[in-house]
């Protein structure tokens, strides 16, 4: 073969790039068809995050860009015959999945257990006026459009830092309006027997009464369906499965479960965030301080765990009970995350819309004696990078409603645009999971649950179980929010007259006095149990003697 043989050979092979419509277009195509990211992910053997990114701007490359270009070039196709005129045969909708996709067990090293507990609060009183702050997306005026994050269009306002169109008549992704119903036969018609309005209570309405055999929905895009049968809850139909597979043995069905419990969470994430209002970056550049500074050794966030005993006891005898707070990460999962890519700022200033990490100075603590520190157990003095749950903590505690400390001094940060509810479905389906395993004494399921949201928080960072999710940054700031919950616990039960004892990790509070005045015993996310009791007899000095032994 000669060179010129050989170039003609080459040339005979080149292709050219097959063309992809815009990253808003993309999603579009995928919602209109009623498909999740994980459906689209599975067939191009790619993750649900790589698909995320490729309807973010990213493009795929090489055969797997030939393919998405087949989906889309498909899925236009598919959503212009149902827009077809009406004789058009219609097509068949795409089935949703019956569960999650099959996984193979990966192989994890054993490690020490989640410690479980924290209220179901999120760092705060129930109904707390402060707390209604956070609770509202600000609408603000653009200067000039930027495309919208639903349908890539114009927009002139952005809601937390997101451009998008307000007004669902101008967004793009807005659903088509249903055509006008057929006109009515002008003829006699038979009167209904009984002319009177029909109202819920007397049936009417069948869709409001369960006993009537209504139908579950679930969103989809903007748009709302029938769910398949089961798909209200796929941690019950995957514990069927497995305890099918495994011909009824629970131990090894458990077992199975919890080896799955990484790419289950992170399918149910995915299930239930079809149709969130926001995207989220999966895989975003994060700074020095969120990366470990050795191979072994940590990164520069301090999360402010509590290891805190109280030094002295009034004289006399106390009896003390070490309380379990239930669900610890489960509930910390609400709380503010930051959605994009960090970004740096300095200066004393504090924006309440935005989450990250924050370099500061924490004030003088004057309480040891009856309370812990809210940054935790630290000896060392001079600045910390603390999380968002800690620094709102100590604002909090500096306000004119506690005046416990002076506020912190804020030196720089990373932040992003944030919201408290980016994984409230996804901490909800978990917490109805518990519940109702809980209430058929379903030890499976609660052990594959608790599986689920604890190695969630642990491999969101700097780990080879989940690639799916690499964000440093919620990691600290979930685990940061489950110490900041046990810490009003603490607060809360020395409001209410207790003796605060002990207060460590995500869920240990030792108190002395009628605790079940102040908490609820159950083992609810928003209830508390009894782990030990014991007594302490404190001689005349006020000095503790014959504490419990510490546990982890």
């Amino acid at each position: 073969m000669t060179d010129f043989d050989a170039i003609d050979a080459l040339l005979a092979t080149a292709r050219q790039e097959v063309p992809l419509p815009d990253a808003a277009e993309r999603r579009v195509l995928r919602e209109g068809l009623n498909l999740s990211r994980a459906q689209v992910a599975q067939v191009l053997g790619v993750s649900p995050s790589t698909v995320g990114g490729w309807e973010s701007g990213r493009d795929p490359a090489g055969e797997v860009r030939e393919k998405y270009a087949y989906f889309l070039s498909g899925a236009r196709a598919r959503l212009e015959e149902r827009t077809a005129p009406s004789g058009t045969a219609a097509p068949t909708e795409p089935a949703e999945p019956s569960g999650f996709a099959e996984h193979t067990d990966p192989v994890e090293p054993a490690g020490p257990a989640e410690p479980v507990g924290a209220p179901e609060e999120s760092g705060a009183d129930a109904g707390d006026a402060e707390n209604a702050v956070d609770a509202v997306d600000e609408v603000e005026m653009l200067a000039r459009p930027r495309a919208c994050v639903l349908c890539g269009g114009p927009a002139r306002q952005q809601v937390a830092g997101f451009p998008q169109h307000l007004d669902p008549a101008e967004c793009g992704a807005a659903p088509a309006a249903p055509a006008p119903p057929p006109a009515r036969d002008s003829g006699p018609r038979t009167p209904r027997a009984a002319s009177r309005p029909t109202t819920p209570a007397d049936g009417g309405n069948r869709g409001d009464r369960g006993d009537r055999g209504g139908v579950p929905i679930v969103p989809v895009g903007r748009r709302a369906q029938a769910a398949s049968a089961g798909e209200a809850d796929p941690v019950a139909r995957a514990v069927a499965e497995v305890l099918a597979q495994h011909s009824g043995d629970v131990e090894a069905a458990t077992a199975a479960l919890v080896r799955r419990a990484i790419p289950d969470a992170m399918a149910l994430l995915d299930h239930t965030r079809k149709g969130g209002r926001y995207d989220i970056v999966a895989h975003p550049w994060l700074p020095d301080v969120l990366h470990k500074q050795s191979a072994r050794g940590a990164d520069q966030i301090w999360e402010a765990r509590p290891k805190w005993t109280r030094p002295e006891l009034p004289p006399g005898t106390h009896e003390v009970t070490a309380l379990d707070v239930n669900g610890a990460y489960l509930s910390a999962l609400k709380t503010h995350l930051p959605l994009g890519q960090l970004e740096h700022s300095t200066g004393d200033h504090h924006d309440r819309r935005r989450a990250g990490v924050h370099l500061i100075t924490a004030p003088a603590w004057e309480h040891e004696a009856v309370l812990p520190n809210p940054i935790g157990s630290r000896d060392e003095p001079g600045p910390l990078w603390v999380t968002e749950p800690t620094l709102r903590l100590l604002l909090r505690l500096s306000g004119p409603k506690y005046g416990l400390c002076d506020p912190p001094e804020i030196h720089e940060s990373w932040t992003s645009g944030a919201t408290e509810n980016l994984l409230e479905k996804f901490r909800v389906a978990l917490k109805d999971a518990r519940d109702r395993a809980i209430a058929e004494d379903d030890e499976v399921t609660l052990t594959y649950v608790k599986a689920m949201y604890s190695k969630f928080v642990s491999t969101l960072g700097e780990s080879n179980y989940n690639r799916e999710i690499y964000r440093t940054d919620w990691m600290h700031l979930i685990r940061s929010q489950a110490f900041v919950n046990l810490w009003w616990k603490a607060h809360r039960s020395y409001d209410e007259g207790l003796l605060v004892i002990r207060a460590m990790g995500t869920d240990e509070l030792h108190v002395s006095g009628d605790w079940r005045g102040v908490f609820p015993e159950g083992r609810g996310v928003t209830e508390v149990k009894v782990k030990d009791t014991y007594t302490v007899a404190a001689d005349g000095g006020g000095t503790a003697a014959g504490a419990a032994p510490e546990e982890g």
